[in-house]
């Protein structure tokens, strides 16, 4: 059964916007100076977490939408 046209766009949202978070946090480690236990030491590190914060949860639950909706048209 193909994947509807709908369910492909909350997939590739998911996995960009997911993708996006964890290379951002990828980012803070390896190229703007890592974290101590105050944060990190620079501001771009500081802006790369933030993105990172946003990113993740946002992109982890547009990719739980669509698995759901995945195994809901499945059924259909």
């Amino acid at each position: 059964m193909p994947i509807q046209s709908d369910t492909r766009k909350l997939l590739r949202t998911g996995l960009i916007i997911f993708g996006t978070g964890v290379f951002a946090a990828a980012l803070v480690f390896i190229a703007f100076g890592g974290v101590t236990h105050q944060g990190p030491r620079t501001n771009s590190g500081w802006m790369s977490l933030i993105i990172a914060m946003g990113c993740i949860p946002t992109g982890f639950l547009t990719l739980l939408l669509a698995t759901m909706k995945l195994f809901g048209d499945r059924h259909r």
